[in-house]
């Protein structure tokens, strides 16, 4: 340009046209501000500019994004009459729109009434569509028709994006069967149309005219497959990528992308790899948008490995912000916070500023309180502190990190909240162990005027469900159904959870009846509700309907189901789910993993226990403690310390549960060194404050030993009160060891903290009955009944009131008669088929009936008496 300006300045007389060619000429070297001053001096010299210099001058102007030179470029252009060129008012509508001013704009258009150029026309429209005015876009080319001017491509194109953003179809369908009409079917109006029926959910017609369309380049391509792949089609995407490819047309970098996109599936890993290969031998590899969206497609379908080669591939391209934004949010969905803060790093090294979006998803992925305020710290910094989703996702990090109570100053700084934010609290609440304090968010969402949506109130219903609560679980019910979300999935499958918890069965079958279409996450909760509640049959038969509907089996689901065959002790079923776990391959995972060790555990087989656990690729402290228990509960103490030290060598620290399974195995096998040294080391190495259930196994663990006072002594000395569980585990020990004094005391004290326990009354007159004093024991009795706490009768209080009030009980003939009944043979000693000594015994029985003096004695007489009366009828007959 330098040669360019010496050869005008030697020009002895510059004309227009010279002044004209010098300013394009700066405009086509993106030598905008040159192009400006230029033209000053063209009209400081006197030169008269025409509408060619107009033009130049207005693009420099739109290039620039500068309104003030363009307000004073047309100001000229009023004076002189130029206004109402075509050049001169499509540059300022263009110039107006881009800078955001599209008012201005639109005054500019009306500044000519009746404007007959088209131009101006599809500059307007162009304007409106581009500043999201699409009802001003669509208004204005019903005007345009009005006055009888044809539109052509670019019209047709506008208000098919229009209509497109205002999801109209019907208005898009009159303007198709218009273009068909004008015969305006060219590759831009075709593949304008694809796009409009895209987005409009139509897909049949979106491939209809691409079919119609005479002549398709690699955009109508692309715009077709990302259709496809829109509508999570992806079948269809790579069915006509595979056409695309067989005609030998061009692929640009929007229709690898969009392909990639179509393989992130997770059952696609074939596809995507023979995908990623095409794309090496392309060429495109080296694009650093292609290689994001790679990065993405391996996320997504679980191949973090690859996903990581390809990231590491991109280290030698410097991306921009976009770029690294989407390769965050990437690894953010799978958790690789590693990776994610790597790429944070790398964004602030190269001087790139992470937006919103970005931010919120490093705070997704951090553990760690101490990274977790530095970030807070850098979001105070740029500002971004005062975004919505950015607030959100801070206070959202504090909570999963647990520091609940940073969590609620930064929500209760927030000047305004949604339904995201009331639905993360809650939740956040409701997983700290604050569920009431979760209900009571819910209230105060009501109070400011914020309309719950189906997230803040499933996240309700999850606090109703941890407090067991089905009055308010109700409650949230009603509402939901008020509010019109009461038949949606999410709610429905929240319910069934809270009424199965609530142990009310049947309003949770009614709710999942009620579903329309049931998915693995409905089916899921009401088989836990069913194992939960031991309905072995229902949770069973439940499994099978799942089954039969051809839903993905998923670890929740198929751990549910194993904890129901634990409760019976059916290893049968749970021999058959094993296998079935197998054949989907589930048998590494975690949560399945620990269920088949506590169901076998509970089916007294230790040898699958292990066999199931040595099955997991990596057992987590769930796993780990479920192997503790089993051991523990099959007397295997020593065994279970054993793989507790390999669990804190895999660097696995136990929590509050696992000390209490440790404390339990030092209990079952009489290990007191052993116990001391774990419950002191809760406090001195882990930080865990013991609870009454930790030193309640301490109290076992003596009691069993028969060291009763020194047990005493132990909860004298415990830095906690004693509650009535502890009490009760000494009296239990006082029971197996006979000692009446000391169950005395322990009685005392559990009756003092727990008034209506039956419990306490009845062990310590077991006590003294089984130390033959049934005075003793007949008074205790009476004071429990006194006290009015209720024992739950049992086998023996049934058969003991039976026998006085219902002699010819069916149930007692039948138990008579059978030998094999365990009430017969403990409690009826006369031989097989003998009449002469039943009746022998039965007269016997009789006459102690007669001459017992205590209750207890007479209750069991009674009951002796009447099973040996039929056992004599059943050998006599």
């Amino acid at each position: 340009m330098e040669e360019a300006v010496q050869l005008f300045d030697k020009m002895p007389e510059p004309t227009v046209t010279s002044w004209n060619t010098l300013i394009s000429g700066f405009n086509y070297n993106k030598l905008f501000e040159s192009s400006w001053l230029w033209f000053s001096k063209m009209w400081i010299s006197g030169f008269e500019p025409d509408e060619i210099s107009y033009r130049n001058v207005l693009s420099a102007c739109v290039a620039m994004q500068s309104i003030s030179f363009g307000k004073q470029v047309y100001s000229v252009t009023m004076k002189n009459g130029l206004y109402s060129n075509g050049y001169v008012r499509t540059g300022m509508i263009d110039l107006f729109a881009k800078c955001c001013a599209f008012w201005d704009a639109l005054r500019v258009f009306y500044d000519v009434s009746g404007c007959e150029n088209v131009v101006c026309w599809n500059g307007i429209i162009s304007a409106a569509v581009r500043n999201e005015e699409n009802w001003i876009a669509l208004d204005l080319f019903v005007q345009m028709g009005k006055q009888f001017l044809m539109p052509n491509s670019f019209t047709f194109s506008s208000v098919l994006t229009a209509c497109a953003a205002l999801k109209e179809l019907e208005i898009g369908k009159e303007v198709h069967g218009w273009i068909i009409k004008c015969g305006a079917e060219d590759v831009f109006v075709g593949t304008a149309l694809i796009d409009f029926y895209v987005k409009s959910g139509d897909m049949d017609e979106a491939v209809k005219a691409f079919s119609w369309m005479p002549t398709r380049n690699v955009v109508s391509w692309t715009a077709i497959i990302s259709g496809f792949v829109q509508k999570d089609d992806c079948i269809n995407a790579l069915k006509f990528f595979k056409e695309m490819r067989y005609m030998n047309l061009e692929v640009n970098n929007y229709t690898a992308t969009a392909v990639i996109s179509a393989c992130a599936k997770l059952n696609m890993i074939e596809e995507a790899t023979q995908i990623h290969s095409w794309i090496i031998k392309s060429g495109f590899c080296m694009d650093s948008v292609i290689k994001v969206a790679l990065v993405n497609m391996y996320s997504k379908i679980g191949v973090i490995g690859m996903a990581e080669i390809v990231f590491k591939e991109m280290e030698s391209i410097r991306s921009s912000a976009d770029t690294l934004a989407v390769l965050i949010s990437s690894f953010a969905q799978k958790q690789s916070s590693q990776y994610v803060i790597e790429l944070l790093r790398r964004m602030l090294k190269e001087g790139v500023r992470p937006d919103r979006f970005c931010t919120s998803s490093v705070f997704s992925v951090i553990e760690c309180l101490k990274l977790g305020r530095q970030m807070h710290c850098y979001t105070l910094k740029t500002g971004l502190i005062f975004d919505l989703s950015v607030e959100t996702s801070l206070f959202t990090m504090y909570s999963k990190c647990g520091s609940l109570e940073d969590s609620l100053k930064v929500f209760q700084s927030m000047p305004v909240h949604d339904n995201i934010s009331w639905a993360s609290m809650i939740a956040g609440f409701t997983e700290h162990g604050y569920a009431e304090r979760a209900v009571q968010m819910f209230k105060d969402m009501q109070s400011e005027d914020t309309k719950p949506d189906q997230m803040t109130l499933s996240a309700t219903l999850s606090a109703c469900s941890s407090l067991c609560c089905l009055r308010k679980g109700k409650e949230i019910h009603g509402y939901a159904i008020r509010a019109g979300l009461g038949s949606e999935a999410l709610i429905c499958s929240t319910l069934i959870t809270v009424y199965s918890k609530c142990r009310a069965l049947q309003l949770a079958r009614k709710v999942f009846d009620m579903l329309v279409q049931k998915d693995l996450v409905s089916y899921s909760s009401l088989i836990s509700g069913y194992a939960q509640s031991g309905l072995v049959q229902e949770a069973v038969s439940l499994f099978c309907a799942m089954m039969n509907s051809n839903l993905a089996i998923n670890s929740y689901t198929l751990s549910s189901i194993l904890r129901a065959c634990a409760l019976p002790k059916k290893s049968g079923i749970g021999t058959q789910l094993h296998a079935l776990v197998i054949k989907v391959g589930l048998d590494s995972e975690v949560s399945v993993g620990s269920s088949l060790v506590m169901m076998y555990s509970e089916c007294g087989s230790i040898k699958d226990c292990e066999t199931a656990f040595n099955e997991i690729d990596k057992p987590d402290l769930v796993g780990w403690t479920a192997m503790i228990s089993s051991y523990a509960q099959h007397g295997k103490g020593l065994e279970a310390l054993r793989i507790y030290e390999v669990m804190k060598k895999q660097g696995i620290n136990p929590d509050p549960v696992t000390f209490v399974k440790v404390l339990s195995a030092c209990s079952h096998s009489g290990l007191i060194e052993e116990g001391h040294y774990h419950l002191n080391s809760m406090a001195k190495d882990y930080g865990i404050q013991p609870n009454c259930r930790h030193y309640a196994c301490m109290v076992d663990i003596l009691g069993r030993s028969g060291k009763l006072k020194v047990a005493e002594k132990f909860i004298n000395n415990m830095p906690i009160e004693p509650d009535a569980f502890i009490w009760g585990t000494l009296l239990a020990a006082c029971k197996v060891h006979g000692d009446v004094e000391l169950g005395r005391l322990a009685a005392k004290k559990v009756i003092e903290l727990e008034p209506s326990a039956a419990g306490a009354y009845v062990s310590l007159s077991n006590i003294c009955a089984d130390m033959g004093q049934w005075e003793g024991a007949l008074e205790i009795r009476s004071l429990m009944e006194g006290s009015g706490a209720r024992k739950e009768p049992g086998p023996i209080d049934l058969m003991w009131q039976m026998a006085l009030f219902h002699p010819d009980n069916d149930m007692l003939k039948t138990i008579a008669l059978d030998s094999n009944h365990p009430f017969s043979k403990e409690l009826v000693n006369v031989g097989a088929n003998d009449a002469i000594s039943a009746t022998v015994h039965a007269k016997l029985l009789g006459a102690k009936l007669m001459s017992s003096t205590s209750r207890v004695e007479t209750r069991y007489y009674v009951v002796i008496y009447f099973f040996s009366v039929y056992t004599a009828y059943s050998c006599l007959v």
